[in-house]
């Protein structure tokens, strides 16, 4: 019998978009975190990294969410609850969100033969998306 298990985690992404909102949210990275010390890291040293380049109102709201609010994200976590941080720079808005996650484990395929729809398969090229032009 096949035993299927999950591990608890938290899916964490960072997305940006223009403020204005003319331009959808584009996905800059994420991270798959096992622990909510390791989701809260993630995001706290993301902030400390940019927060020198970041304008002064920016870096000060990224400086308040490292310190001030710190417990709070972590009890956040604990709870498993979902979260986010968002800061603005000129007009670029970033945000960063932890969710609960179950991960599940990957195939392995070393021994294994696929099954035969897998060489049907055929990837295709990305269609260009039309973007609305700024007034």
């Amino acid at each position: 019998m096949l035993r299927i298990t999950t591990r608890s985690g938290f899916w964490c992404e960072c997305r940006t978009e223009r403020v204005g909102g003319l331009l959808p949210p584009a996905l800059f990275g994420s991270y798959d975190a096992y622990s909510e010390r390791e989701a809260d890291s993630w995001v706290s040293t993301i902030l400390r990294t940019i927060s020198p380049a970041l304008d002064t109102d920016a870096s000060q709201e990224a400086w308040t969410r490292l310190y001030d609010h710190r417990i709070d994200t972590r009890r956040a976590l604990l709870r498993r609850e979902p979260w986010a941080v968002s800061v603005t720079h000129v007009n670029t808005r970033i945000t960063w969100t932890v969710r609960p996650a179950l991960f599940l484990p990957m195939a392995h395929r070393q021994g294994t033969e696929l099954p035969s729809c897998a060489y049907g398969f055929k990837p295709h090229r990305p269609r260009a998306i039309g973007w609305r032009k700024e007034l």
